[in-house]
């Protein structure tokens, strides 16, 4: 499949990017992944491996479409939990001081 990361040209196929990606150790993952066969690597980490790019050169989007057209399963980033109780933040930090002692 032809793909353009960072401005330039790719013919990727899913047997070339599990080959460039065999015996390489996942990093931490924190925000974007792609699973690759049992193991699910940072998204910028597999673009770098298989475009021989510098990180800063391309974005996690444009992996993960790649990677997804190719049919590896891709997660994007979690989705922040919503405020307890419906309380914006300032009731929120007043909650947790709690209330002033009646004098």
């Amino acid at each position: 499949m032809r793909c353009v990361i960072a401005r330039f040209p790719f013919d990727l196929t899913k047997s070339g990017v599990l080959e460039s990606m065999k015996g390489v150790k996942p990093e931490q993952v924190v925000g974007e992944s792609v699973i690759i066969g049992r193991r699910t690597y940072p998204v910028k980490q597999v673009g770098q491996v298989i475009t021989r790019q510098d990180r800063r050169d391309f974005s996690a989007g444009e992996v993960l479409r790649a990677m997804g057209r190719l049919g590896f399963t891709c997660r994007g980033l979690p989705q922040a939990a919503a405020p307890k109780g419906g309380l914006g933040p300032l009731q929120q930090a007043s909650a947790m001081l709690g209330s002033p002692a009646a004098v």
